[in-house]
């Protein structure tokens, strides 16, 4: 079972108070990549559609670790493993998380219908649901989980795919700009996934 920390306090600083003391790497307890592979997952694969940066991509293999994805689905001109640019940013997540290609995103929304996953684009659509929402992801062992696609780093979604999946999720945004590095969206989105399975 994943658990996150049962200690959710987080107290304030105090004039003369120390915080706490950086924790060594060692002394994190990390699991092993076979650990890893045996561990329970959270139920959501992350589908790269034409994903064009191996720095991002390995980037978005570093916080599926982290969050115990299921999966990632890498497809069209989104590189694969192994790569040293990949490496750069994943640090070996490359290796723990399990990724499939598929030659077009058409084909992995397909194949994510077939398995039983709910499907969400991550864009900006007409009808677009705002995160922060119920994610509708499955808990206690359900038999179908969640995939969410993150797009081109100029195009985004390709509207073929957007038009095959089952809801578009929208991150607002406040400022000048129209859209997030794809690695800074996974994140997020990861996060929010994470916070509604886990707590």
């Amino acid at each position: 079972m994943i658990n996150p920390s049962d200690n959710n306090e987080n107290p304030s600083p105090r004039e003369g108070h120390r915080v706490g003391r950086k924790l060594r790497t060692i002394e994190m307890n990390r699991i092993s990549v076979e650990e890893f592979r045996e561990a329970e997952k959270m139920p959501l694969i992350v589908v790269l559609d034409d994903v064009r940066s191996m720095y991002n991509i390995g980037s978005v293999f570093r916080t599926c670790d982290a969050f115990r994805v299921e999966a990632i689905y890498l497809c069209g001109i989104t590189a694969c493993p192994p790569h040293q640019e990949i490496h750069k940013t994943a640090l070996g997540a490359e290796d723990s998380v399990r990724w499939r290609y598929f030659k077009t995103a058409q084909e992995a929304v397909e194949q994510l219908h077939e398995d039983g996953y709910f499907v969400w684009s991550v864009e900006q659509c007409e009808g677009s649901v705002k995160a922060p929402t119920p994610l509708q992801l499955p808990r206690g062992g359900g038999s179908a989980g969640v995939a969410v696609i993150l797009g081109n780093e100029v195009k985004g979604v390709h509207q073929e795919v957007i038009d095959m999946s089952d809801a578009c999720l929208e991150i607002p945004q406040f400022g000048t700009k129209h859209s997030m590095n794809v690695s800074v969206t996974a994140g997020i989105v990861i996060w929010e996934f994470a916070r509604q399975y886990l707590f």
